[in-house]
This record gives C-alpha cells, sequence and structure tokens, in this order.
C-alpha cells in the first residue's frame, strides 16, 4: 500500500476512534435518564437514554475489526476505556469544586445530574469491557471459521451475544447495590436487549457499505485487513 493510503488509513482509524470514545463517554453520562419507546403499540420498551449512543460503539469496533484486525479494535477498547475513566475523574473534581452564588448551575443540581454513583460507573465500564472483547473475539471466530465471508453473520452473531452479557452483567451489577429495585431487572432486560437487537440489525446495511467503501478505496480482497 502506497504511503499516501497508508496515512488516509490511518486518518479514518483515528476518526473512528474518536466516534467510539465519544459515544461511550456519553452515554456514561446520561445513563441515569430513562424513557419509553412504543413502535406501533406492539411493545414498550423502558430503557436508559445511555443505551442510544452504545450501539454506535459495537459497531465501529466491527469495522474496525474487518478492515484493521484484532489488534486495532482492541486499542481503541482500552483507550475507551481509560478516556471514560479520565471523564469521571474531570466530573468528580468538577462536583468537588463549590459554585459561587451567582453560579447558573448550583451544587445541588450539578450533583444531581453528573453526581454519578461510583458503584453505577463502575458497574458500566465492567459490563462494557467485558461485553466488547468478548464481541470482538466472536467476531474474529466467525471470521476466520467462514472465511471473510457472510459479513452479516459475525456482525450480528457477535453483536447480539455481547450486547445479552452487557445488559444482564450490568443490570445485574446495578441492581447487586441497590442501584436500581430488583423489581426493575427483568422489563429492563428485556427492553434493553430486545433494543440493541433491533439497532444491530439495522446497522448492519451501514456496516456492510462501510466496508464496501474501504475495500474498494484501499483495494482490499474478501477478509483482507490493513495492515
Amino acid at each position: 500500500m502506497a504511503l499516501k493510503d497508508r496515512l488516509l488509513a490511518q486518518n479514518i482509524y483515528l476518526i473512528l476512534a474518536g466516534m467510539f470514545i465519544a459515544a461511550l463517554v456519553a452515554s456514561n453520562l446520561i445513563f441515569q435518564k430513562f424513557f419509553y419507546w412504543n413502535p406501533f403499540g406492539l411493545y414498550r420498551f423502558e430503557i436508559s437514554v445511555g443505551i442510544l449512543p452504545y450501539p454506535i460503539t459495537f459497531l465501529i469496533t466491527d469495522i474496525i475489526s474487518e478492515i484493521y484486525g484484532k489488534k486495532k479494535a482492541n486499542r481503541v477498547v482500552i483507550a475507551g476505556i481509560i478516556a471514560s475513566i479520565f471523564s469521571m475523574l474531570i466530573i468528580y473534581i468538577a462536583n468537588e469544586v463549590p459554585a459561587i452564588e451567582n453560579s447558573p448551575v448550583n451544587d445541588a443540581t450539578f450533583t444531581h445530574v453528573f453526581g454519578l454513583s461510583p458503584i453505577a460507573v463502575l458497574a458500566s465500564m465492567m459490563a462494557y469491557l467485558f461485553a466488547q472483547f468478548i464481541d470482538i473475539r466472536i467476531f474474529h471466530f466467525w471470521k476466520k471459521k467462514t472465511n471473510g465471508k457472510h459479513l452479516w453473520l459475525r456482525n450480528n452473531f457477535s453483536t447480539f451475544t455481547s450486547q445479552f452479557i452487557d445488559t444482564l452483567t450490568v443490570l445485574a451489577l446495578l441492581c447487586s447495590f441497590e442501584i436500581l429495585p430488583w423489581s426493575m431487572f427483568s422489563g429492563l432486560l428485556i427492553s434493553g436487549f430486545l433494543f440493541k437487537i433491533i439497532i444491530a440489525a439495522l446497522d448492519t446495511p451501514i456496516l456492510y457499505i462501510a466496508v464496501y467503501a474501504f475495500r474498494k478505496r484501499f483495494g482490499l480482497k474478501i477478509g483482507e485487513e490493513i495492515t
């Protein structure tokens, strides 16, 4: 690959990594708000708004896994964890600094919105880390088994499995530490997992378009990665 193409590939990787980290940090900041979604009156989803940017992280890691390989995908996941911890540290310091009398946002309001429970954040990060590494591992397992073919298969199999583990783990931890009542567990588990399945199915065409564009631009064969 020519130097110009290598630089372009590296820049795209950095952009994808930036989008991944932004989506992850945003989901950790907003997850305390819950809403419902009732498409066509078929099922009432009761889910956290933090789930909205979360599927984007799995789509991005699947794109990186397919084009850049397993190691590059794992690096992005680790970078996301570091960025999340760093952002939580900044929020903790900001929460401890006293607000002035005429501050548009007072201490009570800031703490109510951003004073995240350390246990809740830890639960979210542990579930995320566990799920992302499983997602990448399963993705490459099926990529090897299918010789780089059937992209839809590894995309959905890896995402379905990892998203279920993520949802189950974070809810179990939150309920165990009494951040959420156990009465909400089954409803949030079903709603969260079904919602993620729908999003995963919908983002499959986006993954195909992205992979096709990469292969065409960089002259990659099916299953070939940028090294």
